[in-house]
């Protein structure tokens, strides 16, 4: 069983909550407002057209023709050691609004799973992160973390975290592995709004971050 809120910091998961209470209702606009396009279309022709305005909404929102990508830059004031401890434990700091919505964590000797349920439990996903460790040749700590949802790639995350003199910075690299469809841009449009408010809360200043999201 998933234990609920072992290794969770409890500030981080607030602002997931948040993301999540804005999220859901967004993502539940879009298909409020696909209904709304077939009844118009329904009201101003006839059920056949009006179909086949509906089968055209559903390809569009669904088709997989979006990725996201990008590199963020952190710096805190814990040790190289600890961060690193971080990135590679069952709750990476880059993953909170995962592990933060998530019904609970359950740990695993190379990474956590993460199981999620919504619509009232009536639906669910499993995020699983499989975490591996390494050290660069200048000496740096290197955490990779491969991100899957149900068994299927999702995502990987690449951590490298060395001491600048200043205190610790952690260059990560990000590569979304599937694509996603219109559907799905209003959780990633929440998900800019809180990714930098979680990283604060654990106590990492985001320096930098060029994101790419599109075809």
């Amino acid at each position: 069983m998933p234990s609920p809120d072992a290794d969770r910091p409890p500030e981080a998961r607030a602002v997931a909550e948040r993301y999540l209470r804005r999220e859901r209702p967004l993502s539940a606009l879009v298909v409020v407002l696909a209904v709304a396009l077939f009844l118009a279309a329904y009201a101003a022709t006839s059920l056949l057209p009006a179909v086949g305005v509906a089968a055209v909404l559903l390809v569009v929102a669904r088709a997989p023709i979006l990725t996201s990508n990008g590199t963020i830059r952190l710096r805190t004031d814990a040790d190289p050691k600890t961060v690193a401890a971080s990135f590679a434990g069952p709750t990476p700091p880059v993953l909170a609004l995962q592990w933060g919505v998530a019904d609970g964590v359950v740990p695993a000797d190379d990474g956590a799973t993460y199981p999620v349920s919504y619509l009232f439990g009536l639906r669910s996903i499993e995020m699983a992160v499989e975490t591996h460790v390494s050290e660069t040749d200048d000496g740096a700590r290197r955490v990779e973390l491969d991100v899957t949802a149900n068994g299927s790639a999702w995502a990987t995350y690449t951590a490298t975290i060395r001491d600048d003199g200043e205190g610790t910075v952690v260059d990560v690299e990000y590569d979304a592995e599937r694509r996603f469809g219109l559907r799905r841009v209003p959780q990633q449009l929440v998900a800019e709004r809180y990714r930098d408010e979680a990283l604060a809360v654990q106590g990492y200043e985001v320096v930098a971050r060029d994101a790419h999201f599109g075809l």
